[in-house]
Order: C-alpha cells, then structure tokens, then sequence
C-alpha cells in the first residue's frame, strides 16, 4: 500500500491510499484521521486529487459533522486502560444477560476497531468494541442486547428489532420505576418509530464514534 499526503487549501491534510485491492476511487471522512481518498493502485495521485476537488463541498461538510460527535477520550484514560477496564466489566455483564434471557454465545472477544460497536458470528461468537466504555452504561446495555438478539435472528428483520424491544423494555424496567423509565427516554430522545426504546438508543449510541 502506498500513501501520499495532499495539503488541501480547504480540507488541510489529506491522504492519498493506493491499495491493490481497490477498484474504484472513494472519499472516507474519520474525525481523527481526516480525509482519506483510497484509489487502486495504477491510477496517478493526480486523478485522485482531481477527485477530492470534484467532492471538496462534500468532503467538509462530513469532516464537520464528524468533528462534532463525541470522539475524546474520558479524561486520563487511554486505549490500554480502556481495554482493561472492557475486559474486566463487559464479559460479566453479557453472561448476566445472556443467562438472564436464555442466550448462549459461544466466545466473546474485546476488539479495538473504528467501524462497530459489536458484532456477532454465525457460530455464536460475540465481539465488543473496548470503545464501549467511553458511552453511558444505558448505551452499553444496549450493544450486549443488540449482538445477543443476532444469536436469535442474524438479521435486522422485524422478528430483531421486536425481540430486541422487549428485551430492552424488560432490562430498563427492572431498574427504572415507569415513570422513570420513561422520563429517561425523553432524556436521551423521542421517536415515534414502532419499536421506540430501540429507536431512542441508535440515535443516541449516534452520538459517540469509536476511536
């Protein structure tokens, strides 16, 4: 992989990537890494600066809106101490889910990626972004249930989302009065989609990106 650095007058630095597996060219916007163009690897970096120009509007409006989500670390921490501290609470808390809904995962694996908060395998493995610990313990809650629902349904059909909302209905419940429960939903947001719990938190799981 060869990169460059294009000074943009607009945009600041930018990153030029060739990559051989690349086949067409593409505009990434990460409010830590800036602007990235990926472009396969015969095509000369003037072409692909000619690009960027062509999307320049499009570019800076993407890199404000990224620059202004919650993408700072809590203070003194890092991505070692947040691994450790995912490592240490996020496993028990899914087993307490999991044996409190009737879930059974096969393996849970703490990653540090940038693109999820979670996902879960085919064959039952569970992986959680160490980026969790820096969102609220609700949004937290919220992930564990999302990939334990995917053990049920691997997709996001109705049959998903409608486990999912109950599962979340019953989870909040248990710690909130109903008052509250919905006192915190309105906290965080409204929605008037179908499965509303679910709604509320996506949109503000939106809010935080992953380092």
């Amino acid at each position: 992989m060869k990169e460059k650095v294009h000074i943009d007058a607009v945009l600041g630095p930018v990153l030029l990537r060739k990559a051989p597996r690349s086949r067409r060219l593409s505009i990434r916007v990460h409010p830590v890494k800036g602007v990235v163009v990926s472009m396969p690897s015969f095509i000369p970096y003037a072409v692909g600066v000619a690009f960027l120009e062509s999307r320049r509007e499009w570019a800076l409006a993407a890199l404000q809106r990224a620059s202004a989500q919650n993408v700072t670390l809590p203070e003194g921490e890092s991505i070692e101490s947040l691994r450790a501290r995912a490592k240490a609470e996020l496993p028990p808390r899914l087993k307490a889910f999991a044996d409190r809904y009737g879930f059974v995962y096969n393996r849970l694996t703490i990653k540090h990626t940038t693109s999820n908060w979670g996902s879960c395998s085919t064959r039952g493995n569970i992986n959680l972004n160490l980026n969790l610990m820096r969102v609220p313990e609700p949004l937290q809650d919220y992930v564990l249930l999302h990939e334990l629902t995917h053990l049920h349904h691997p997709d996001h059909g109705p049959a998903f989302h409608a486990e999912l909302e109950r599962l979340l209905a019953d989870h909040f419940s248990r710690h909130l009065e109903e008052d509250a429960f919905r006192q915190y939903l309105q906290a965080i947001g409204s929605s008037r989609a179908r499965y509303r719990i679910t709604s509320v938190l996506e949109k503000a799981l939106r809010g935080y990106r992953p380092l």
